[in-house]
């Protein structure tokens, strides 16, 4: 078993509970504190349980704790993603919607427990003064963080805060070898969807998206029209570990490349009317080459886009078949500050498949069921094998698609690798090591890599040689993976594409590393032959 899965699987169905809201379109007002969910002129048997509790119980109990608890429990029982949100996450479970955040703007990374900037946000609070990638951050506030075990959290709830408000950072700066204090002001600092947008050759573009947030739709269009002016006919738009999102977004994206009247998606539910959703003139997109990457990471409004894509005849989805998540929640903010994220309907295709695939009570088979389609990488099967006739639609073009979950790709990519070794695995499983040697080449070696200027050259000039993957691999032992020739040579050509990859990021930053990376990816090589 790849164990990369058992890694970033939690954060995914995270993300997936968060992004995968409609949370932009479907707020509603408060609603009544939380007891008024049992209130009513039906018997009211939770409050008489409560009381119970609370009068007779043997120990002493939070009553509001008990009562979130069992809130959290009731809305469990109705699907995975009717959730309780506590008051104190509110904001914090809406934050990475919303396409900015109050800081000092700087990307870190924990390494050795220590904090080391990678890069600055340009025009950011830190930029400003004069923190630059590769410091170290030793002190927040007077206080020593480094060499301590601290998290992720612990490091963002000290840097982050109200716009306006300021922070003092101790930096350790080691080409001067000297400690250095910065006094921050926190300002808004921007998240953005689009990783990167590039033109791979002379007529195709390439564009990254990592989730379907509230700045979105301005920088989908930035980077189309980037894109166009560059000379593109044909476009890749790789939706790939996209959670979702806004509805609004996808429906925006959608509406780039698909000509008028054409429908994009439609929700229902018991209790909600059906609204349809169409496209509307003028999209920057609507007849160019499109291909549009899926895997079983894309969820919720990855699934909405590449859906209208496929129904609508529009253009070629390449991958797996997607998570599967088409249950639309609408979000009630309660009187204490908490909320409750609710299913009120479905999502559907144009042909009128439902996106969501089957659930039960039980949300840990909701979940192993998609973690057990993972665990076979060299499984050649396609998933629309095993699909019936309930579950068969034709486009207006006479395709045939199918339902039951999920988007199934017109060209699946089965979850293998033709680098795959035992050792080539092991090295993947230690989730740092390969980005922890990458760093620590780049941290040393950062004025010779910055002679490559741009991106551009970095990607074009600058190779692995033989004695440092020899050093990788030396460094791999030292971490507890052993050398291995046998499973070295199948897996030395996609580690030094991994190793040039991460180096090149940690330097000039995704326009380094994605068109590295894409280098022998299956699914992208794919998406270009398709597109020829």
């Amino acid at each position: 078993m790849n164990k990369r899965f058992a890694i970033i699987l939690p954060l995914f169905f995270a993300l997936t509970l968060i992004a995968g809201i409609l949370a932009g379109k479907y707020l509603l007002p408060g609603a009544g504190n939380a007891t008024s969910l049992f209130s009513g002129s039906h018997y009211n048997k939770l409050n008489d349980v409560m009381n119970y509790i609370e009068n007779d119980y043997v120990d002493t109990i939070n009553k509001s704790k008990l009562l979130e608890n069992a809130i959290s429990g009731l809305l469990e029982t109705l699907d995975p993603h009717s959730v309780y949100i506590p008051a104190e996450e509110f904001n914090e479970a809406n934050a990475p919607l919303a396409g900015n955040f109050d800081g000092i703007g700087v990307q870190f990374r924990l390494i050795r427990d220590t904090i080391v900037v990678i890069n600055t946000v340009a025009g950011g609070p830190s930029e400003k003064e004069g923190i630059h990638a590769g410091d170290r951050i030793v002190k927040i506030d007077g206080k020593n963080v480094a060499g301590k075990k601290i998290t992720n959290d612990e490091v963002m709830k000290k840097l982050k805060g109200p716009r306006g408000t300021k922070v003092k950072v101790g930096i350790f700066r080691r080409d001067e070898h000297k400690m250095m204090d910065f006094m921050i002001t926190r300002n808004v600092i921007p998240t953005y969807s689009v990783d990167v947008a590039y033109m791979v050759n002379g007529n195709i573009g390439y564009i990254k998206l990592n989730t379907f947030s509230a700045t979105t739709t301005d920088e989908v269009y930035d980077a189309i029209s980037s894109l166009l002016s560059q000379g593109m006919k044909k476009l890749i738009f790789d939706v790939r570990d996209n959670g979702g999102g806004y509805l609004d977004a996808a429906i925006n994206i959608a509406d780039q490349f698909l000509p008028d009247k054409n429908m994009i998606v439609y929700t229902e539910g018991s209790h909600r009317a059906r609204k349809n959703n169409y496209s509307k003139n003028g999209g920057l997109f609507e007849n160019g080459s499109l291909v549009i990457l899926i895997n079983e990471f894309s969820a919720s409004a990855s699934e909405i886009l590449a859906g209208a894509v496929q129904d609508n005849d529009r253009g070629t989805i390449i991958g797996r078949r997607s998570f599967g998540k088409g249950l639309v929640q609408e979000q009630i903010k309660l009187r204490d500050g908490s909320a409750i994220r609710l299913t009120v309907a479905r999502y559907y295709t144009p042909t009128g498949r439902c996106i969501q695939k089957p659930y039960s009570s039980d949300i840990y088979e909701y979940y192993m069921d998609f973690y057990k389609s993972l665990l076979d990488e060299d499984s050649e099967a396609s998933d629309s094998l095993n699909f019936n006739d309930t579950v068969r639609y034709k486009t207006p073009k006479g395709k045939i698609v199918y339902g039951g979950g999920g988007i199934m790709p017109d060209i699946y990519i089965p979850n293998k690798s033709e680098f795959v070794s035992a050792y080539y695995r092991k090295i993947l499983s230690k989730s740092s090591l390969l980005s922890d040697f990458a760093f620590d080449y780049a941290d040393q070696n950062r004025k010779k890599l910055r002679q490559y200027q741009n991106a551009k050259n970095f990607v074009a000039l600058f190779q692995i040689s033989d004695d440092l993957f020899n050093d990788f691999v030396a460094y791999a032992a030292s971490k507890g993976v052993a050398r291995d020739d046998e499973g070295i040579k199948p897996a030395a050509p996609r580690l030094k594409v991994l190793l040039k990859a991460n180096i090149g990021r940690n330097i000039f930053d995704d326009l380094a590393f994605y068109p590295v990376y894409l280098q022998d990816d299956i699914t992208f090589k794919k998406a270009l032959e398709v597109l020829k």
